[in-house]
């Protein structure tokens, strides 16, 4: 049976790909394979204590698997980054420092897997724009931004035009609610093909791991 270990941010991120991810992970159970979503307090706390948990489940479970997925946003937050490619870097470089440390098989590195939303979730969120048009109560958005949707920039991160859109409706946006709400409901495969640049290698990898016998 295979454990696989997904570390995110938040609260909002946990639920938000519990919901979207119910049926494949269901599935997995099937065949003895199993996938839990966990979050550490923030981008700070998972970036800086990620790679030494994943060592200690990896040494310690031979059939694990971990995955931290944190946000792109805000960037260079413990340490410096601005893309997807330096926050992996920098993550793999840790987790081999820990390993050397603590004297652990070099063959860890295989079951360590780093990946991110970019910007943050909310970028699933403006993926689902009927849904989320439907969670807004209204036929028509109020603002417009970058398509693709993982096109966006620090300087306006999806979470910030998803927060704006439902104030512009009079409602405060709130993550653990609005996003599981909106995800439970949307097609994950979908959401692959509108969020291929970071979303889509995430899933590809999950998936293929909950897949195997």
């Amino acid at each position: 049976m295979k454990e696989i270990f997904v570390y995110l941010e938040g609260p909002s991120d946990q639920i938000g790909m519990r919901r979207l991810l119910s049926r494949p992970v269901e599935h997995a159970l099937i065949k003895g394979n199993r996938v839990e979503f966990y979050f550490l307090g923030g981008k700070e706390p998972l970036l800086n204590n990620g790679p030494k948990k994943a060592i200690n489940i990896l040494r310690n479970k031979p059939n694990s698997w971990v995955f931290l997925v944190p946000d792109l946003y805000p960037p260079n937050k413990p340490f410096a980054h601005s893309s997807y490619e330096e926050l992996k870097s920098e993550l793999e470089k840790r987790f081999v420092l820990e390993l050397q440390t603590k004297q652990c098989n070099e063959r860890l590195r295989d079951r360590f897997v780093v990946h991110c939303f970019k910007y943050d979730l909310e970028v699933l969120l403006l993926a689902s724009d009927s849904l989320l048009m439907k969670r807004l109560g209204v036929r028509r958005f109020s603002r417009t931004w970058t398509n693709p949707v993982e096109d966006q920039d620090h300087h306006q991160p999806p979470k910030r035009i998803v927060e704006a859109l439902f104030s512009d409706v009079g409602i405060k946006y709130k993550d653990t609610a609005d996003a599981p709400w909106i995800l439970e409901r949307s097609d994950y495969n979908e959401l692959k093909n509108k969020c291929p640049q970071n979303f889509k290698p995430f899933l590809e990898d999950l998936l293929r791991l909950l897949e195997q016998e």
